[in-house]
């Protein structure tokens, strides 16, 4: 045999060996696979997940006394103290340690875990206190059959309750987590309150760069995982001119034929369906008399998207739009007394945000769901996760359990059969120990 055929079958004969061990170095170098569904099965058929669930069986009565009373605490927006101090009342009676009100009015209490002690990270289970409702609603809860109906039960109280019960249900079952678990209630998630209290969460408590993963609690239904955060930008635009009688002054500029404007060249403006992006313009008011120009007007707009970009662009476009209005007013009529302005005043901001597919938060509050006989439903929504999807933390919302409906209406009701409702409630338990680590 020639040097060269020596070498070919040398050659030949690497090739075969390297191809049969692929199968055994493979494993080596290839990622491993994180089977979330094998550990959240492995903790709930846990004996202290059983045990916890018991616990929560056996105190369902007490958490609907809990979800009542909490409710008939009025918490308009702005004005959620009562309720956050009865809040932090239960938080205490609860046993959890460094229970405290913050500057902007969060109430929260750490169940400290076996690696960190208290001393964090954290995991964070939060609840919202506000509710949509003006001060002086009615909030007396009312009862028919299994249903409980009134304004802000189910959004966010029933949550509020939901978190007392998991404490007393770990506590119960000896559950013991590797992680903190910071459990919070936080003012300022509707509305008008911009996500304030987990925005002061986030960027100004003591718990700032302290928080690895985040569960917002908010609405009931166990199958929904809101990964994506829907960002919003809103404004209230005063729209302002040199007013005058309405016969005596006609032809002069006149503001409210810019707001017009405004709002039928918005309507013109197409926007994605992916990712969902839309606009509203929502509310307006102004003028002085019907038999008068009037010097001032305002409309308010709403824009909300998935996506950062694809909202600032079209915050962008608005201005051009107001621009272009104010502009074509003041060429179209006579501005001898005065021009037509506007003011633009953000009203609201929330920015938008997502927690990708492949962080643990997601794949096991979905392996949660799944194993309770739910089918995960993934979504996007404006809730308090928004703050930390925007700032790059792991973050989902989720449901309280059981069914509900009517949410932001006088008639806003929860059912609290016992059993969908026992069923939804482990479904957040489950999720959250298996984030936080179960020694």
């Amino acid at each position: 045999m020639t040097n060269t055929l020596r070498r070919s079958a040398s050659l030949i004969a690497f090739a075969a060996a390297l191809v049969a061990s692929s199968a055994t170095l493979a494993p080596a170098w290839a990622a491993p696979k994180t089977d979330h569904a094998g550990t959240v099965r492995k903790l709930v058929g846990s004996p202290a997940f059983k045990k916890a669930a018991e616990k929560l069986d056996a105190d369902f009565d007490r958490t609907i006394a809990d979800v009542i009373t909490l409710t008939e605490i009025p918490a308009p927006p702005f004005k959620e103290e009562a309720r956050a101090k009865a809040y932090l009342e239960m938080l205490k009676a609860h046993g959890l340690s460094d229970v405290t009100m913050d500057a902007e009015g969060n109430v929260m209490g750490v169940r400290p875990g076996t690696a960190t002690k208290g001393k964090g990270p954290f995991v964070v289970i939060a609840a919202h206190l506000d509710t949509v409702f003006p001060e002086g609603t009615d909030v007396k809860v009312r009862r028919e059959g299994t249903k409980l109906m009134a304004p802000g039960i189910g959004d966010d109280t029933r949550s509020l309750a939901t978190l007392l019960a998991y404490v007393r249900a770990m506590d119960a079952a000896g559950i013991k987590t590797k992680s903190d678990i910071l459990f919070v209630g936080n003012v300022g998630e509707e509305g008008p309150g911009d996500l304030r209290g987990v925005r002061y969460l986030f960027n100004k408590s003591a718990f700032k760069g302290r928080i690895t993963a985040f569960f917002s609690m908010d609405g009931s239904d166990p199958s929904r995982i809101v990964d994506g955060g829907t960002g919003s930008k809103r404004y209230h635009v005063t729209f302002k001119g040199p007013g005058g009688h309405s016969y005596g002054a006609f032809g002069t500029v006149n503001p409210m034929t810019a707001m017009a404007r405004s709002v039928v060249d918005l309507y013109a403006v197409e926007t994605p369906k992916d990712p969902k992006t839309t606009y509203s313009a929502s509310v307006t008011g102004g003028g002085t008399s019907v038999n008068s120009i009037p010097h001032e007007v305002f409309m308010e707009f709403d824009m909300r998207s998935e996506s950062a970009d694809e909202l600032a662009k079209l915050d962008k476009t608005l201005i051009g739009i107001l621009d272009g209005a104010t502009a074509a007013e003041n060429a179209a009529r006579s501005t001898r007394f005065g021009k037509i302005s506007y003011d633009p005043k953000v009203i609201g901001e929330r920015p938008a945000g997502k927690t990708p597919a492949e962080q643990p938060i997601v794949g096991l509050t979905a392996a949660a769901v799944t194993a309770f006989g739910f089918k995960p439903e993934h979504g996007a929504s404006s809730t308090d996760s928004n703050i930390p999807m925007s700032l790059g933390i792991p973050a989902v919302t989720i449901g309280s359990g059981g069914k509900a409906g009517r949410a932001h209406a006088l008639d806003e009701w929860i059912d609290v059969e016992k059993g969908e409702s026992l069923k939804g409630m482990q479904v957040g338990l489950a999720a959250l120990l298996a984030v936080a680590g179960v020694d």
